[in-house]
């Protein structure tokens, strides 16, 4: 009785590993495609506003403009998470 008890325990092991190595890869892969979008939206939101964001950030140090990409940024984040989630 002890030995298929182990039997069993090694069978439900080796189940949760294959599980766990699914769900690996399944966060690497969602990772990737969520920091993907967000490059995306923000390169679109970038194009579709005046001026550049990027030089107003990084060159002119404007808060503002910094604040307003990092708000943009969470909002697709939120946006792409409810997507993969749901």
């Amino acid at each position: 009785m002890f030995a298929n008890s182990l039997l069993l325990f090694a069978e439900e092991q080796s189940i949760q590993w294959g599980k766990l190595g699914n769900g690996v890869f399944n966060v690497l892969v969602f990772a990737i495609l969520g920091i993907v979008l967000a490059i995306v939206g923000f390169k679109l939101f970038d194009m579709l506003t005046p001026g550049k964001l990027d030089d107003e950030i990084l060159q002119k140090q404007n808060i503002a403009a910094a604040i307003l990409a990092g708000a943009f940024i969470l909002g697709i984040c939120i946006i792409v998470a409810a997507a993969i989630h749901g």
